[in-house]
């Protein structure tokens, strides 16, 4: 049974009607002026293999320690404060409402499931390049004016590969120390200390303080905030719903939320002040950059890319390559990159450039459908978004516990930036011309990238993803390497990429999902 058929198999173990009634496909809709995030599909309540009670010793990747960001001593389970919340917890249950009961069985399915599929939305929406003045340049998206024209950001690939990465690093770290100081204390859950608690979804043996739903629910909403600055008044609104959902589900009290929502916030703050040096607010580039770039290309002896779009717009994020990476240092990200690609005057490029117009020309149903397949676009997720969608069906399937789930797309998502930095710097180093531009009369059967054709960013993205998932799901393996193949060669089929793009794209991928899987078997989650 592959992942996906199994998304809403039947859990083993036997359940209460009240948690049978949430075992349901829902629909979700937090909307704002304009636009909504649309959740699609929800399964049955998580109910984790295992609760990963170590996890508070694993490896760090921001902080110094699980215990950077202390967490207070909580108040005894038999106090009469304690036991004044959990008669809190059981009035709210009693007062419940339908719409906090369609927000309990979103949010019981999974934390982190549901915000990188709110986070995914949110890629979408906001990745459209900014149109033109009428004077043929181009405006930049302001963070400090996010509802100007154009809105910020725009969520291109590598742009959108970053963020991921940032709210799956900050996830990851949050829930560690969480588990950490979970472990420490050993409070019980409102359900495990009063059995008249209605539990509502599974409550395991977990500590209940501090509440991971609130951990990341402050987490999570500080870096979508400044990742999205747009979107705060729902994403604000998402991550209240989930704190609602701890207390309603019988896991959490008043206190178990609010140390998890402080631990959360925290560390964010520290997640996000690594951000705020990491190289990005260079990315754009400059026109004394950009005029760099294309007369390196064209001292080598070499047709330099230039824009096809009308007026020509700057190459998308042409420093993207000098951001800092997450497993690597700036020696390895270049040592991992792919050699030269085919002089634009050798036969090897003719060669490929006749193989390209030969298959946009004579292109057959199967290779259309892959190339839209694989296309993410403007108005998509992107490349690195189509992977989360893809490894959140096996993290689903494999009832992760909610820091398992975290580590899985910390990993997926870092192997997928770091690749991004490494291609970019490529793309930009050897500024190699599209085949359309050799050859115009080369008839695109997808949209045309705005930035130099090698590597091939879908083959970098697709590799690099590939084998980090092969190595979190095993007996994947063979399907993500033929999902990366595919993905790779769509670009061909789309008349975007030489053979020789994708093939050098493919094998960068590889080598910085090898780091990261390298970087992942020492970080003690065994």
């Amino acid at each position: 049974m592959t992942p996906r058929a199994n998304v809403h198999h039947a859990m083993s173990a036997p359940r209460t009607a009240a948690v049978m009634a949430l075992c349901v496909v829902t629909s979700l809709a937090i909307t704002s002026c304009d636009k909504s995030i649309s959740i699609t599909e929800v399964g049955a309540p998580l109910q984790p293999s295992n609760v990963d009670a170590g996890a508070g010793a694993w490896r760090m990747i921001v902080m110094t320690g699980p215990d950077q960001v202390a967490v207070p001593a909580p108040t005894a389970a038999t106090s009469d404060t304690y036991l004044a919340e959990v008669a809190a917890v059981k009035s709210a249950q009693a007062n419940m409402t339908d719409a906090q009961r369609r927000a309990l069985s979103v949010w019981s399915a999974g934390g982190v499931l549901h915000w990188n599929e709110i986070e995914r939305g949110l890629v979408a929406r906001y990745n459209l390049p900014p149109a033109p003045r009428a004077d043929g340049t181009y405006p930049v998206p302001d963070a400090e004016n996010p509802f100007g024209d154009p809105q910020f950001p725009f969520a291109n690939p590598p742009y959108a590969s970053r963020a991921y990465s940032y709210v799956s690093v900050a996830q990851y770290e949050a829930l560690k120390a969480a588990w950490y100081w979970k472990y420490k204390y050993n409070r019980p859950s409102p359900a495990r200390v009063d059995a008249s608690v209605t539990t509502l979804v599974p409550a395991g043996d977990l500590p209940g303080y501090p509440s991971e739903d609130a951990v990341l629910s402050g987490v999570t909403a500080e870096m979508l905030k400044s990742l999205f600055p747009g979107a705060l008044e729902e994403i604000t609104k998402a991550a209240a719903e989930q704190r609602d959902a701890a207390v309603l589900s019988g896991r959490a009290t008043a206190s178990d939320v609010a140390a998890g929502l402080a631990l959360g916030k925290a560390v964010a703050t520290l997640v996000l002040a690594r951000a705020a040096n990491d190289g990005m607010k260079a990315a754009v580039g400059t026109p004394a950059l950009w005029q760099s770039q294309a007369a390196a290309a064209t001292a080598r002896g070499e047709i330099a890319w230039a824009s096809q779009e009308s007026p020509a717009r700057p190459g998308m994020l042409a420093n993207f390559g000098q951001v800092k990476a997450w497993t690597m240092t700036p020696a390895e990200v270049v040592a991992a990159e792919p050699l030269a690609p085919p002089s634009t005057s050798s036969q090897q490029m003719k060669d490929d450039l006749a193989e390209v117009k030969s298959t946009v020309t004579n292109l057959t149903r199967e290779q259309e459908a892959i190339a839209l397949k694989w296309n993410d676009g403007v108005g998509t997720p992107t490349p690195p978004g189509h992977w989360n969608a893809i490894a959140s069906d096996y993290v689903r399937s494999a009832q992760m516990s909610e820091v398992r789930a975290a580590r899985a797309f910390a990993l997926l998502n870092m192997a997928m930036h770091d690749v991004a930095v490494g291609c970019w710097d490529t793309k930009y180093r050897y500024y190699n011309p599209r085949p359309a531009q050799l050859d115009p009369s080369i008839k695109t059967f997808i949209g045309l990238p705005n930035f130099p054709s090698y590597p091939s960013g879908h083959s970098t993205f697709s590799s690099a993803a590939a084998t980090t998932l092969g190595y979190l799901f095993p007996d994947g393996a063979t399907s993500f390497n033929s999902m990366a193949a595919e993905a790779g060669m769509s670009r061909l089929y789309g008349g975007i990429h030489y053979r020789s793009d994708i093939t050098g794209g493919s094998e960068h991928g590889k080598r910085v999902g090898a780091a990261v899987v390298s970087y992942a078997r020492a970080d003690g989650a065994f």
